[in-house]
């Protein structure tokens, strides 16, 4: 009892340490996601749930050449992310979910950061196989929901590296979150293995990865000699 009550007050003494010093794991991860688009020599390219654009924004420097559609259904964020791109016509902002994408058109490459968690699983990756040219990809970086040691273990180097990464992220101390991390979230509803299972069967060839500070990245590459089906 002793034990549990010293680890709930530890707990809790990291999560007031790490709200004073935040940063962004979802960004943490944008260089990666930039250079694995990059690297598929991707033109055009839809962010799926784009916050305030820091993503795109990596994007527009990574490859001059390419342009961008994000959508973002939160209203304040996607006005932030807008006025962000005002002067850049190479980067389009819609106001609205992944369900309100142009139907019609098809993507070089798609990106979801911290995203797919807020859709549901199986008929979201069944449509972001749809929205693919032949040879596009798909880059997600996920969130899971922890389900077992594994998970936990798993989760033991990023509870230790994240105070250290928001001091040298953060220094001063904050007294609100920055802009870009106030969007609306949600709790993963799936575990990392059925995340794995229903890839296997939606996006077959898919490289799953589990990486560290609760994430995992997603990797798809649609068949060169057709569609994205």
């Amino acid at each position: 009892m002793i034990a549990k009550v010293t680890v709930m007050a530890l707990l809790s003494h990291l999560d007031r340490f790490n709200r004073r010093h935040p940063w962004s794991h979802n960004d943490h991860y944008g260089r990666w996601v930039a250079n694995r688009v990059a690297a598929s020599g991707a033109r055009h390219v839809l962010d799926v749930g784009c916050g305030t654009g820091n993503l795109a924004a990596l994007l527009r420097r990574r490859a001059a050449t390419v342009t961008v559609t994000g959508l973002e259904p939160d209203p304040a964020t996607a006005r932030a992310a807008a006025e962000r791109f005002a002067d850049d016509p190479a980067v389009t902002i819609v106001q609205t979910g992944f369900a309100g994408r142009d139907p019609q058109r098809r993507w070089d490459a798609v990106t979801l950061v911290a995203v797919l968690h807020h859709l549901p699983l199986v008929p979201t990756l069944r449509e972001l196989r749809g929205c693919l040219t032949a040879g596009g990809r798909l880059v997600v970086v996920g969130c899971y929901r922890e389900a077992g040691p594994a998970d936990v273990l798993a989760a033991l180097p990023a509870m230790v590296a994240n105070p250290i990464m928001g001091l040298i992220k953060h220094p001063v101390r904050a007294d609100a979150l920055p802009s870009h991390m106030t969007a609306p979230t949600a709790d993963p509803r799936e575990t990392l293995a059925e995340i794995r299972a229903a890839a296997a069967r939606e996006l077959p060839g898919a490289r799953i990865r589990r990486r560290l500070f609760w994430r995992y990245t997603l990797v798809y590459d649609a068949p060169s000699g057709r569609g994205g089906a």
